[in-house]
């Protein structure tokens, strides 16, 4: 997609998405769908703009044509309410950077007990992510600027060397439901990171080369399908949002 982009401005895709990863929670699928695009001549700002738009442009098309749908779930004691899709799109979601959220988070720890403990450094947990979204700012919040440690080597370097250009999207009841950065597209620094990970350049020369004469400021993001339709409904495993899951150990056709 950032090839495409380069050529053709703003593109997206629409496809399966597999990923290895022991991760056996309600909110996870190790294959699953996701819409991403990425958008040419766009910065991290630019990049939750189109987040945010994209998500109240969905939800409003889903109220206007599902309605019926959307009252079948209400009527059957799922935890979704049409008020609360409709105030979803009413708001303007907040943005705080992950030092600050860390910050959020450490304080209420002196008084709730978290799993994992808050500190900066680490992923966000779900539990955090909701907490951070459900009792502290009440408002859908997409957190930025996490430390480059824990983000993939293509997230645009931030002047401070300590973080990078990310995003995340947290909603009511879901945590995190939108991922995405800032890509690196100078190429000096994009090596020296390959590098510092000791990944394998010829395995990236291909990534390398797509910056070789130069390149735009560039930005992307995924939104996965089953956990915006797990909002929606107010189904509270995502393996009930799908026809066929597939999750760690139950991948078998």
């Amino acid at each position: 997609m950032e090839n495409y982009c380069s050529g053709l401005g703003d593109v997206y895709t629409f496809s399966p998405t597999f990923r290895s990863e022991n991760s056996n929670t309600k909110k996870h699928l190790s294959e699953f769908w996701m819409i991403e695009p990425e958008l040419a001549f766009a910065d991290l700002r630019d990049n939750m703009d189109c987040a945010e738009e994209f998500v109240k442009y969905t939800l409003k098309y889903i109220l206007e044509n599902n309605k019926h749908d959307l009252k079948f779930f209400e009527d059957n004691g799922n935890n979704t309410s049409i008020e609360k899709i409709r105030s979803i799109i009413n708001q303007e979601f907040g943005r705080v950077s992950y030092s600050d959220a860390i910050y959020q988070l450490q304080k209420a720890a002196q008084r709730v007990k978290f799993e994992v403990k808050p500190e900066w450094g680490i992923d966000l947990a779900t539990e955090h992510e909701r907490y951070l979204v459900e009792k502290v700012y009440r408002i859908p919040i997409f957190v930025y600027n996490y430390p480059k440690e824990i983000k993939a080597f293509y997230m645009r370097a931030n002047p401070d060397n300590r973080t990078v250009a990310a995003m995340d999207l947290l909603i009511p009841g879901i945590g995190e439901l939108v991922g995405g950065s800032q890509r690196e597209e100078r190429k000096d620094t994009l090596l020296k990171r390959i590098q510092e990970l000791n990944l394998s350049e010829e395995s990236y020369d291909w990534y390398l080369e797509l910056r070789k004469f130069g390149s735009i400021p560039h930005s992307g993001f995924g939104l996965g399908l089953e956990r915006l339709l797990m909002f929606v409904t107010g189904l509270e495993n995502i393996r009930e949002v799908i026809p066929f899951p597939r999750w760690p150990g139950n991948a078998n056709f």
